[in-house]
């Protein structure tokens, strides 16, 4: 059930069709995970806090550094050497009363990724390097839920969503991981995928619309214009192949 105040904040996103009462209950009670608390996982806990998803879990080891404040906007100045999840926490109890936030400060490994994310509807890629990506991929596969995947560069970002066993995932768009070093990054740009993130997962958990499957959605700040490739799900995935869906 909503409350008339959960009614009353809700109002305009209620009102779009397909959404309504009943959508907003779906979020009510959605449980969503998200893998980093950076510039993207920013504007993904920011805009599914504020939509009224049920529980938001949230993870990451990092600490607050001042050269995150350009695109971080849950981390202030007060906040240099916090850990990020504290960090976050601190700001995302104060959007919403309603939403339940929890943070783990820890690194996501091949050791704990699938116990962090059982029990879970979707996970959210907030993260800033390919090895936990594919990890989270894995961990998405196995559980058989949805995973969004999301990365910036620059003025450069991309997105797309994963419906394990019915569309390609990410192992099927990338077949290297990329070099985990320093790049560039405009604080908009993951401000506008993430909040393509949310936006994927407020529609596949109330379900409605179309969603990024097998659709590689590249965004070009810089000339200012969307660019979308078509994926295909391939059937020998080491990931999502026909043969390993439901292994870890």
């Amino acid at each position: 059930m909503l409350t008339p105040e959960e009614k009353q904040r809700y109002d305009r996103q209620i009102m779009i069709p397909g959404f309504g009462v009943a959508g907003q209950k779906k979020l009510k009670k959605s449980r969503v995970v998200i893998g980093g608390t950076g510039g993207l996982g920013s504007a993904i806990a920011l805009y599914l806090t504020v939509a009224g998803v049920g529980t938001l879990r949230i993870i990451d080891n990092d600490k607050v550094e001042l050269s995150n404040l350009n695109r971080q906007v849950l981390h202030w100045d007060k906040d240099i050497g916090k850990e990020k999840t504290k960090s976050a926490h601190e700001k995302l109890i104060k959007l919403n009363k309603d939403v339940t936030e929890e943070t783990i400060n820890t690194t996501i490994d091949e050791t704990n990724v699938y116990s962090l994310t059982a029990g879970f509807d979707i996970i959210v890629d907030a993260m800033d390097n390919m090895p936990t990506r594919y990890l989270l991929n894995k961990a998405a596969i196995k559980h058989k839920i949805p995973f969004v995947h999301g990365a910036v560069s620059g003025l450069e970002g991309r997105a797309m969503t994963v419906i394990p066993g019915e569309s390609a995932c990410i192992k099927c768009l990338y077949h290297a991981a990329s070099p985990n070093k320093k790049f560039p990054v405009l604080g908009t740009t993951p401000a506008i995928i993430g909040a393509i993130q949310a936006t994927e997962v407020i529609k596949y958990l109330i379900g409605i619309g179309t969603l990024l499957t097998n659709r590689l959605l590249i965004y070009d700040g810089l000339n200012m214009k969307f660019t979308e490739l078509s994926v295909v799900r391939n059937t020998n995935c080491e990931h999502c192949g026909d043969s390993t869906v439901g292994k870890k």
